[in-house]
C-alpha cells in the first residue's frame, strides 16, 4: 500500500472566483486581450492577473466585452433570417451567428428558446387547424358535406360486411312476397 501525502489535493488546488464579474475584472481581461490577443484563454487568465479559468474569461469576451457585439433587440429581419438558417441548419447556434454580424451565438440560441420557437409552434397550429364556417350558406354546405361523408361511411361499412361475411341474411334480400 502507498503512503499517504500529509498534503491533501484541495489544499495544492487553486480556488477560482465564481460568480459574477466586476467592472475591475471586465478591464483586466480587456487590457489584457489587447495586449496578448483573443487565443490561449488559460494564459490569458494568468498573465490577467484574474482569478478566474480559461473557460470564463473567453465566454466573458466572447459574449459581452468584444468590441464588435451588437447590443440591442433582434430586427424582424434577423429573425427571418434566424429562422431560414434554423431549418436549413437546426441548432448549431455558431454557425447560424456566424451569418449574423455582431451577434453571439448564445444571444441567438437565447432569443430562439424564449421567442422564436414558440412563435413556430404558434404559427403551424393555427396553418393545421381547419377554418371556422362564417356565414350561414357555408355552415349549410359544410352540414351537407358531413351527412354525405356519414352516408360513405354506411356505405363503405356495409361493402366491409358483404366481404367479410357479417351481414345479415334477412336485411340483405327481401324475402317478402308482395312482387310475386
Amino acid at each position: 500500500m502507498a503512503p499517504k501525502n500529509t498534503v491533501t489535493d484541495a489544499s495544492t488546488k487553486k480556488v477560482m472566483s465564481k460568480g459574477a464579474w466586476t467592472a475591475e475584472e471586465d478591464n483586466k481581461l480587456a487590457h489584457c486581450v489587447e495586449v496578448h490577443g483573443a487565443k490561449r484563454w488559460k494564459t490569458v487568465a494568468l498573465k490577467s492577473g484574474l482569478n478566474r479559468c480559461g473557460k470564463s474569461c473567453r465566454l466573458r469576451w466572447m459574449n459581452y466585452l468584444r468590441p464588435n457585439i451588437k447590443r440591442g433587440n433582434i430586427s424582424c429581419d434577423e429573425e427571418d433570417l434566424i429562422i431560414r438558417l434554423h431549418k436549413l441548419l437546426g441548432n448549431r447556434w455558431s454557425l447560424i451567428a456566424g451569418r449574423l454580424p455582431g451577434r453571439t451565438d448564445n444571444e441567438i440560441k437565447n432569443y430562439w428558446n424564449s421567442h422564436l420557437s414558440k412563435k413556430i409552434i404558434d404559427q403551424t397550429q393555427k396553418e393545421k387547424m381547419p377554418d371556422q364556417p362564417s356565414t350561414p350558406l357555408a355552415t349549410m354546405h359544410q352540414k351537407t358535406s358531413d351527412a354525405i361523408q356519414v352516408e360513405e361511411e354506411g356505405s363503405a361499412r356495409e361493402a366491409w360486411n358483404l366481404e367479410t361475411g357479417n351481414f345479415d341474411v334477412d336485411e340483405f334480400f327481401d324475402f317478402s312476397a308482395e312482387g310475386f
